[in-house]
């Protein structure tokens, strides 16, 4: 069996084994925390440019069920695991999976201590490169491909995700224009179960054709890399703040801080699973929600929002909302429901809600 060598920007190096496409690529290596979901979580365009790991020790063993897909691909640089489950529920491997995506997977290496790792120094610039042997001589060369590799804030990812075109997708609702920074497909389906008239535009849509759509409201999607990146978002919210109803989910919400004289700063590791609580300042109750985001939002520099929301476990900013400008944003992503008490419902139906009341 190949071997594979995982490699770090601060000189470690882990021989495994390989799985997936015999390729060599680099990215931030993140880790995630649920159980199940590897197939969502691998496809979801928020974990492009990352490589990522799950520290749940066993994946794979329920297979591949492409109805679970957040988009038409994988979106992960590569994928980390402890055990490669072989023989799943179905006969659709993930193993089988990677390798027609074209990316690659390394497993049999000690994810617990990249996780300790990686909780301790930050998410950091990493390697996953194919071994015959796994020499010294490839483990050094997978740590100098991790310290060449470019950092994750630099990089225009949401470009690399975002739809190339506009499109709809009729309802006879309200009419909603969505910009694309890498939307989910849940994000879609729930808006569609409420029979919402929408228009999802790529992330670069200038402000007037955005007007030019005569919405009743502008939803920001999720999306990859550093808010700063989006710079077109910012420039549009900034633009149309106050003209109609706003709302964001995760870069999204990133973007509306921004724009609305805010800030944003990067998480030593992120917050990715689907168990993170939340504690919602109104009502004192505590929800868990599901995330994948690297960056926070800090209104200590200024901004025109009141913080409704904040995380239970470092208290970093989960929810804003401007009443006058009728913009409303969360750093979670209720799209992904994660229990019977979460928040998709009160979201979705207050999107829609909102529109119709104009706040």
């Amino acid at each position: 069996m190949t071997k594979a060598i995982l490699g770090f920007e601060n000189g470690v190096g882990i021989v495994g084994k390989h799985f997936g496409a015999k390729q060599a690529i680099t990215g931030e290596l993140v880790f995630a925390t649920p159980y199940t979901g590897y197939v969502e979580a691998l496809t979801d365009p928020s974990y492009n440019g990352q490589i990522l790991l799950f520290t749940y020790p066993l994946v794979g063993n329920y297979g591949i069920n492409y109805d679970d897909c957040q988009s038409d691909r994988i979106q992960a640089e590569g994928f980390v695991i402890r055990e490669l489950c072989d023989h799943p529920t179905n006969d659709k491997t993930l193993d089988g999976f990677l390798k027609t995506q074209n990316i690659p997977g390394i497993w049999d290496i000690d994810t617990r201590m990249v996780t300790i790792m990686i909780r301790d120094e930050g998410a950091m610039r990493a390697s996953l490169l194919p071994s015959t042997r796994g020499s010294d001589a490839d483990v050094k060369r997978a740590i100098d491909l991790a310290r060449s590799a470019p950092d994750i804030s630099h990089l225009d990812l949401v470009s690399e995700v975002t739809c190339k075109e506009p499109y709809r997708i009729p309802g006879k609702g309200k009419r909603i224009v969505l910009m694309d920074f890498g939307v989910k497909r849940n994000m879609l389906n729930n808006l569609k179960r409420r029979d919402i008239d929408l228009i999802v535009v790529p992330s670069d849509t200038p402000r007037q054709q955005v007007a030019d759509y005569k919405a009743d409201a502008l939803l920001l999607s999720n999306g990859p890399g550093d808010p700063m990146q989006a710079k077109n978002g910012i420039d549009v919210v900034r633009e149309l703040a106050g003209q109609l109803p706003i709302f964001g989910i995760c870069l999204g919400h990133q973007i509306i801080a921004l724009a609305l004289g805010g800030g944003t700063f990067k998480l030593k590791f992120g917050h990715r699973g689907a168990n993170q609580p939340v504690l919602d300042l109104r009502t004192q109750r505590v929800y868990i929600t599901a995330q994948n985001h690297g960056y926070a939002v800090n209104l200590e520099a200024g901004g025109e929002m009141t913080i409704t929301q904040v995380n239970a476990n470092d208290n970093t900013v989960e929810g804003i909302r401007n009443e006058y400008l009728r913009i409303m944003s969360v750093q979670y992503h209720p799209e992904a429901s994660p229990g019977p008490h979460d928040l998709e419902k009160s979201f979705f139906d207050e999107i829609t809600g909102t529109v119709r009341n104009s706040f």
